[in-house]
């Protein structure tokens, strides 16, 4: 694959970004893809290792030394037919995945991986510019009708792939924007939404109707979920009217802190903050939450409390601060003894480079006011032994703060929605389906199946953009007896 001795020869390049002054003052991306020259020379470090276990990293299973080696070789317009046969939005994964890919590339056992992310994005850019990401509308058209509810990487990728098999496809969103947490969980610097844009207008011309502001659930949402919807939809109408209906919605419940002082003003959880940021980019209004002059305090070390560092200091925050409850990983994994599987080390954001004070082993146990309004924190450090945690006597501390975000994950999907169609739940709340065998991604209820975040519980955006495609193949089954769509 690419040039024998390539990975001998060339060292891994990392894409360029604006510089960090200047990144601050606007939400545009700030990361450049490599150029011709610099996407080859990387493809040409991909070993031919025999076995691929970037493929078998990669949620998607993406056949990433095939289209290294035609990047290398120049053959671009090959290169993206071969990223698209598995991915439907490497637009989107190249640029948010966190590359599980590149944990389990061969050279990185004992070197830098190949840098799977960068000629992704090289690939799909490139595609772009040129034209060539057209529409795929079907041959012949089964008579078929398909509902998809939720508009998310694994709503929409269901939707593209059931479409192009010749069903009419419909997807209902409660927001006034398709996209799901692509639009609106991630920053526009991480992610610039016309891409979304971009995409959906391949969707229509292969003809997926979208319809927005429609919700379709039983019971009211819990706080810090987004709803725009001005129309309802009841579950039965759905499955009267449809073939088959994919539950695709994400994981939009978050957790929250229940702690002295929890209603204080000033406390928010991470979306109530970021949701609003990324519809005031896009025109639809301002957001009610400034951290401009403020002392923030994130409360989560993951990428949604990354996220609202990045926010808060394009706002200007007077300062920023990220708590963690776990210990702080190690800066570098032991290789020999992770790989080829996804390894826990510290891992520095561009959001953290622009400027973010973190502390890990650290619980929030009050939060203090006055008059109503956030002042402080009283926090307390951890001792972890054994994986159990404990405070440490004597070591609370005061942190001053007014202004809180929580970025500790999500627990379930919204319930209402799987309780208007009477979905079976697992443990965690998630709709219970298989994902393997006959039925898979059916849930207990006839016709209704269930896929992405809705199904699994928070996840990555290439693992819902794999349970779409599956997904899909299993409904095409399911409404034709047999499909060619891809596993």
């Amino acid at each position: 694959m690419g040039k024998p001795t390539g990975f001998l020869e060339f060292q891994r390049l990392s894409e360029a970004y604006e510089a960090k002054d200047e990144r601050l003052k606007h939400y545009r991306e700030f990361v450049h893809h490599l150029t011709d020259e610099q996407a080859a020379q990387q493809g040409a470090r991909c070993m031919d290792c025999g076995i691929p276990f970037c493929s078998s990293g990669c949620p998607v299973n993406n056949i990433i030394p095939d289209w290294n080696d035609l990047v290398y070789r120049g053959n671009w317009k090959q290169a993206i037919e071969v990223l698209h046969s598995t991915n439907n939005f490497p637009e989107v994964t190249s640029r948010i995945c966190p590359a599980p890919c590149e944990a389990a590339c061969t050279l990185n056992i004992n070197d830098d991986a190949v840098g799977i992310k960068s000629i992704e994005h090289a690939i799909i850019d490139k595609a772009g510019e040129n034209g060539w990401v057209l529409p795929q509308p079907p041959v012949r058209k089964t008579g078929k009708k398909v509902a998809v509810v939720g508009s998310g990487p694994a709503g929409l990728a269901a939707a593209q792939q059931l479409a192009r098999a010749g069903h009419d496809v419909t997807v209902f969103e409660k927001n006034s924007r398709i996209g799901g947490l692509m639009r609106y969980g991630i920053p526009d610097f991480k992610l610039d939404k016309r891409l979304i844009d971009w995409r959906m207008a391949q969707l229509a011309a292969e003809g997926v109707t979208f319809r927005t502001g429609v919700m379709v659930a039983k019971s009211a949402l819990p706080q810090g979920v987004a709803n725009d919807a001005s129309k309802i939809v009841a579950a039965d109408k759905l499955a009267k009217d449809f073939d088959a209906v994919v539950l695709a919605g994400g994981a939009e419940h978050p957790r929250d802190l229940a702690i002295p002082g929890r209603d204080l003003a000033g406390v928010h959880f991470a979306l109530e903050f970021l949701i609003p940021q990324n519809k005031e980019v896009a025109g639809d209004g301002r957001n009610p939450i400034s951290a401009k002059g403020r002392h923030v305090v994130v409360i989560g070390g993951g990428d949604t409390g990354s996220d609202c560092v990045g926010t808060s200091n394009r706002h200007g925050a007077a300062s920023v601060t990220q708590f963690e409850l776990l210990p702080q990983p190690p800066k570098q994994e032991n290789r020999p003894l992770t790989w080829p599987n996804w390894p826990m080390k510290l891992r520095t954001s561009s959001s953290h480079e622009e400027g973010c004070s973190r502390d890990w082993s650290v619980a929030t146990k009050e939060f203090i006011g006055e008059k109503g309004k956030l002042k402080a924190l009283k926090v307390v450090r951890l001792e972890w032994k054994d994986g159990r945690m404990s405070e440490i006597p004597g070591s609370e501390f005061i942190v001053k703060a007014d202004l809180v975000f929580l970025a500790m994950g999500f627990v379930s999907p919204v319930g209402g929605v799987l309780d208007a169609f009477g979905v079976a739940k697992d443990a965690r709340g998630n709709a219970s389906a298989s994902t393997d065998g006959e039925g898979c991604y059916r849930t207990n209820v006839a016709k209704v199946f269930a896929a992405g975040d809705m199904r699994r519980g928070q996840s990555l955006v290439v693992w819902a953009i794999r349970e779409g495609r599956q997904c899909a193949r299993a409904v095409d089954e399911f409404l034709m007896g047999t499909s060619t769509l891809p596993r």
